[in-house]
């Protein structure tokens, strides 16, 4: 490795990521606006369905890194459209439970469809390897820092 690589790779390796994280949504939330979506709508529907129907709101919440409060505005707007429904949850009546709805599976397949066809676009120059072991490493990452949040929590 040379001094370069070493420098970007202890010193802002993270950093880096975090900004091609930001750069693609952006790309995504430009592509996406043209359906009539924001990135605080389309967000919550995609995280729900990978997820899986019957998801519970705080979860959802926790999944996009938003607060009670905010998700409840939020799934209200997404509830006015049509998009999802939320019940009861009858082994907690506290907790509300989220499913999409006909016309939200269509719009996530729609999002599914424009993120595909994107990440084709970004990934075309990477080989079937390359790709594998990014998947692995971003998976690695993942385990680290959840390890690392659980390792400072009060």
């Amino acid at each position: 490795m040379t001094e370069t690589n070493e420098t970007i790779h202890r010193g802002n390796l993270l950093f880096r990521l975090a900004l091609a994280t930001r750069h693609w949504r952006q790309v995504l939330d430009t592509e996406i606006q043209g359906s009539g979506l924001t990135d605080a709508t389309w967000r919550p529907l995609l995280h729900l369905h990978l997820l899986g129907d019957g998801t519970r709101q705080k979860d959802l919440a926790e999944s996009l890194g938003i607060k009670g409060p905010s998700i409840v505005r939020l799934l209200d707007t997404l509830l006015d459209k049509g998009l999802l429904r939320r019940q009861e949850d009858v082994s907690d009546r506290r907790a509300k439970l989220l499913f999409l709805t006909g016309d939200g599976k269509l719009l996530v397949n729609r999002i599914q469809e424009k993120v595909m066809t994107l990440e084709n676009a970004l990934f075309s120059s990477f080989d079937d390897g390359e790709i594998s072991r990014m998947a692995e490493f971003i998976e690695r990452l993942e385990a680290n820092i959840c390890q690392a949040q659980s390792s400072v929590k009060p």
